[in-house]
């Protein structure tokens, strides 16, 4: 198990910046996959930005250039950093972490911080 602590989100106009944090309860190293989801009143969940367990990244297409991932391995904290914030990044943003093997992956989520971006 984990237990994922996120932080950073906030109220900021558009094309403001924020960095969102996360941090985890055990060391990165025995995490498979650490990602960032998000979710917007009236639609489901969705990725947002994932780093694999050996430092490959994805994005969703509508960040692309404009978010970035990382993470912080002596603080088993992942960021986010979202740059040129835009109304239709408001969201509750959630981190993930899945553990396990291959066939097996378990998902873990932090409790989700809110982001809004006002136009």
């Amino acid at each position: 198990q984990v237990q994922l602590v996120e932080s950073g989100g906030g109220l900021v106009q558009a094309g403001a910046s924020l960095r969102l944090s996360c941090a985890a309860s055990r060391s990165i190293f025995t995490i498979n996959n650490m990602g960032w989801y998000r979710q917007a009143p009236g639609k489901q969940r969705e990725l947002v930005a994932v780093i694999f367990v050996g430092g490959n990244r994805n994005y969703a297409d509508s960040v692309k250039g404009r978010f970035t991932i990382s993470r912080e391995n002596a603080k088993s904290t992942v960021y986010l950093q979202m740059n040129s914030l835009k109304p239709e990044d408001t969201a509750v943003y959630y981190c993930n972490a899945q553990i396990g093997t291959t066939r097996d992956l378990k998902d873990y989520w932090g409790q989700g911080t809110q982001v809004t971006v006002s136009s």
